[in-house]
């Protein structure tokens, strides 16, 4: 049992947590949670901490998908110093990252989501989670988003994010012309654009969404085959991004639900 928070391997653990270079570097992200951990692929999962106290408890959980002799058991105090939680529930993974490629995301009838400079960790893992609900193939990110292993992203997807393609891209807007040069008609979700509603969105299509405060930069913008809004009543000009993929994203499913 590891009693120190000195110990080298605690030391790794909380770097993890807190730097994304760190975490890109290694290859390694952290999950933490009982709920989490159940969603986990095996195949995924380098190695896994559990507190002393919750172990007994936990252990049937565990050892589905792991063997004994591969948890570390920590001291309570100790693992409270290595969680990012305020009421942490005793069982944390490392777990490897995966590496998906642009054609990953795209099937025979794409339904992709494109966030540029995305920056709040709770949207981003809203987006993954909607985006597994609601049927999408797959998520584009610029590479200047908040990082997908954020571990606050990581909660907020519920386990989506072990399930949905996601692909970061160093420059989008060369991605995007080689998702239309493949069919893929691309709506970007603007203020100047027509009703969403009276789109259709039956055959291969990528939605552009944009940063919180700022929205999509013009270079991106400008890629969009068609420009889309959600209508707004009263005095409100935009849904924050988080609200607006899934108003979106139902729509394409409503759409497609037939098919």
């Amino acid at each position: 049992m590891i009693t120190s928070a000195t110990n080298d391997r605690i030391k790794e653990v909380k770097k993890l947590v807190k730097s994304a270079s760190y975490r890109r570097d290694k290859g390694l992200y952290v999950v933490e949670g009982i709920r989490m951990f159940r969603e986990l692929p095996v195949k995924d999962i380098d190695s896994v901490f559990v507190s002393q106290g919750a172990y007994e408890k936990l252990k049937e959980d565990i050892l589905k998908l792991v063997s004994e002799d591969e948890v570390i058991i920590v001291a309570d105090h100790v693992f409270s110093s290595m969680s990012d939680t305020n009421t942490p529930q005793g069982v944390m993974a490392l777990v490897k990252m995966r590496y998906t490629k642009l054609r990953d995301v795209i099937s025979d009838n794409a339904f992709v989501l494109i966030a540029e400079r995305l920056q709040d960790p709770g949207n981003l893992g809203t987006i993954i989670r909607t985006a597994e609900g609601a049927g999408a193939t797959g998520i584009i990110l610029s590479s200047d988003c908040v990082d997908m292993y954020n571990p606050k992203v990581i909660r907020s997807t519920m386990g989506s994010v072990f399930r949905v393609p996601i692909y970061i891209s160093e420059n989008l807007e060369e991605d995007i012309d080689q998702l239309k040069s493949q069919g893929v008609c691309i709506f970007g979700a603007h203020l100047d654009g027509k009703e969403f509603y009276d789109e259709n969105f039956e055959g291969s299509c990528g939605f552009l969404i944009g940063n919180e405060g700022n929205g999509l930069s013009h270079a991106v913008s400008s890629k969009a085959d068609k420009l889309i809004r959600i209508p707004m009543c009263g005095k409100v000009e935009s849904l924050n991004a988080a609200t607006s993929v899934a108003v979106i994203s139902y729509e394409v499913l409503r759409q497609r639900r037939n098919m």
